[in-house]
């Protein structure tokens, strides 16, 4: 079998997918985010443009299951942007769904990850290319576990990578202990994100430790005052020979936090913290991190 990136318009070979934000939202709704939904698919073309002119060629989407991910609407977007998407499937926490939602999935959610991983979602036609779920704050509540216990069997059905929300940044060692120990994930089909939101670096080092991939996905807009320690904390990681597991993203989650309504939205990636990690960690390793890493972090050997 030959590893590949499952993207909206089919496989692509992961050095084809080129310079990476690998943890963003082109289209993302939630009750906990009323009157902010991406939901404006001009809004979500003109973004996409913007980050291509910007240097950008691939966008990892981490919206899932039940958060307006807008499906059929990316292979068109994908192909006039030029930019590969990559959707995902999973689920966030309760919090962002209507209790009516979850109860529908009660008894199948691994069923409904493996169909979107492998057959489409819904009626689009677009397969998933990875698995989101979501931690607590220092916790995993019950929501958490039924999840990752969903998320664990479709990637042991499939081979698809997991991606964490990490809340706040933490919980990371709780994650890993739950899908990498009890349920047999091997770390390297797991990434952690918002690490840059708790810029602890023995956690940091012992998630790294673990063999999982570590994403740093800002600007932190609720958190603004850990960015600054970012370059140091990847920087910590790199000269710990951990260099090779780093990913970057923007996760832009609101309307507001678009480039083209007025936020840093996907180009501030490419635009402010593409130099200033450059400074702290070199122009080779940051072009790793860019391209070559996210490759890594989401080709499939698919199943």
């Amino acid at each position: 079998m030959v590893s590949a990136v499952r993207t909206v318009l089919g496989d692509v070979r992961p050095e084809r997918l080129g310079v990476c934000d690998a943890h963003d939202h082109l289209f993302l709704r939630s009750p906990q985010l009323p009157g902010q939904e991406l939901q404006d698919a001009t809004a979500a073309r003109a973004e996409l443009d913007a980050f291509r002119a910007a240097g950008g060629s691939a966008v990892v989407q981490w919206t899932p299951y039940g958060m307006g991910r807008r499906a059929a609407d990316l292979p068109p977007l994908s192909r006039a942007a030029g930019v590969h998407l990559v959707c995902a499937t999973g689920l966030h926490q309760a919090a962002h769904y209507a209790p009516e939602a979850l109860d529908a999935l009660r008894g199948r959610p691994a069923d409904v990850f493996v169909a979107e991983l492998t057959e489409g979602i819904g009626t689009s036609g677009v397969r998933a290319g990875l698995i989101k779920v979501a931690g607590g704050f220092h916790a995993l509540d019950a929501h958490a576990r039924w999840t990752m216990t969903a998320a664990a069997e479709a990637h042991h059905a499939t081979g698809a990578p997991i991606a964490v929300h990490l809340e706040m940044g933490t919980g990371a060692l709780d994650v890993l202990d739950l899908l990498c120990g009890e349920l047999g994930v091997p770390p390297y089909r797991v990434v952690l994100g918002h690490l840059n939101r708790s810029p602890d670096p023995l956690l940091h080092r012992q998630a790294a430790e673990a063999g999982c991939w570590l994403a740093f996905d800002g600007p932190s807009r609720a958190h603004h005052a850990t960015d600054w320690r970012m370059p140091d904390a990847m920087r910590a990681l790199a000269e710990a020979g951990f260099g090779h597991r780093l990913l970057l993203g923007g996760d832009t989650v609101v309307a507001g936090a678009r480039s083209v309504d007025g936020g840093p939205g996907m180009p501030y990636l490419l635009r402010r913290m593409r130099p200033r990690l450059a400074l702290a960690l070199g122009e080779e390793l940051v072009e790793r991190v860019l391209t070559d890493n996210p490759g890594r972090a989401f080709a499939v050997d698919w199943r």
